[in-house]
C-alpha cells in the first residue's frame, strides 16, 4: 500500500538506526504498536476519561479519541507498514491490490498482539482506582451489551456498512492522485465520525483487534459476542474494496490490483 503520507522517499535511504533492519520485523512493528496504541488511546478514553459526572468527555471524546489515534499513528509509522492498525483493513487493501496477500497473516497477528498489548497496559493502569471493577471494558455488544439496546441485526448491518464505508475513505485518501500528505487526515476524521454515528449501536467496532483486545478483560459476555466483530468488518472491508475497485477506480487504481505493492 502507498504510505500516508504520500511521499516516495525510502526510510531504508534515510541512514540511521533504522538501515539493516529486516522490512517485515519493521513492518510487524509498526502495526504492533500502532494498535497498541489504537486500543490504548480509545478504549483507555472510554475507560479512564469518560465516565466523570461533568467532566467527562462522553461519546464524542471517545469517537475523537479514537480518530486521533489513527490519525497520530499514521503520521508516525504509516509509512513504514501502510499503517493499517485493523485486521479488516488489512483485507480490504489486499482485495483492492494495495496490499500483499503474503503480509496478511503476519500483519493480522501483529495487530491482534498489538491490541491485546494496549489492554493490558489499559487494565493495569484503570484497576489501579479503589473500587474499580472492569464490567465493559469499553468491549462491543449487541442486544443486552449494546449500549442503545440495538439487536444483531443493527448490529451486523451498522458495522458491515460503516466498515465498508471506511475502506472506501482510505483507498480514495490514499490513491495517488489524492491531495499529498492528507490521507491520516481524512482517515482519522472518518474513524471519528464512524464512532459518532455507532457507539450507541455497537460501543463501535470497525475492528477485530480492538474488539478481541477488549473482550478478552470484560467482565460481561462479550466473548460470546465477539464473532460478530469479525465477521462484520471483515464482510464490510470486502464489500468497500469491491465497491472502490468495480464503482469508482479509475485506470490508475485498476493498474495496481492484485499487484505486490513496491514497498
Amino acid at each position: 500500500m502507498r504510505g500516508w503520507l504520500n511521499s516516495r522517499e525510502s526510510d531504508e535511504g534515510r541512514g540511521g538506526l533504522e538501515q539493516g533492519k529486516p522490512n517485515v520485523i519493521r513492518k510487524f512493528s509498526a502495526e504492533f504498536f500502532g494498535t497498541y496504541w489504537l486500543v490504548f488511546g480509545g478504549c483507555g478514553s472510554a475507560v479512564l476519561a469518560a465516565g466523570f459526572p461533568e467532566l467527562g468527555i462522553g461519546f464524542a471524546g471517545v469517537a475523537l479519541a479514537f480518530g486521533l489515534t489513527v490519525l497520530t499513528m499514521a503520521y508516525a509509522v504509516g509509512h513504514i507498514s501502510g499503517g493499517h492498525f485493523n485486521p479488516a483493513v488489512t483485507l480490504g487493501l489486499c482485495i483492492s491490490g494495495r496490499a500483499s496477500w503474503g503480509d496478511l497473516p503476519a500483519y493480522w497477528a501483529a495487530q491482534v498482539i498489538g491490541g491485546v498489548g494496549g489492554a493490558i497496559t489499559l487494565y493495569l493502569i484503570a484497576s489501579g482506582a479503589p473500587g474499580w471493577v472492569a464490567g465493559g471494558f469499553a468491549s462491543n455488544g449487541y442486544a443486552e451489551l449494546s449500549p442503545g439496546g440495538y439487536g444483531l441485526i443493527a448490529a451486523l448491518i451498522a458495522e458491515t456498512v460503516l466498515t465498508a464505508g471506511f475502506l472506501i475513505i482510505i483507498l480514495g485518501a490514499t490513491k495517488a492522485s489524492a491531495p499529498a500528505g492528507f490521507a491520516p487526515l481524512a482517515i482519522g476524521l472518518g474513524l471519528t465520525l464512524i464512532h459518532l454515528v455507532s457507539i450507541p449501536v455497537t460501543n463501535t467496532s470497525v475492528n477485530p483487534a480492538r474488539s478481541t483486545a477488549a473482550a478478552l478483560f470484560a467482565e460481561t459476555g462479550a466473548l460470546g459476542q465477539l464473532w460478530l466483530f469479525w465477521v462484520a468488518p471483515l464482510l464490510g472491508a470486502a464489500l468497500g474494496a469491491l465497491i472502490w475497485n468495480y464503482l469508482l477506480a479509475d485506470k490508475t487504481d485498476l493498474q495496481t490490483l492484485n499487484k505486490v505493492p513496491a514497498r
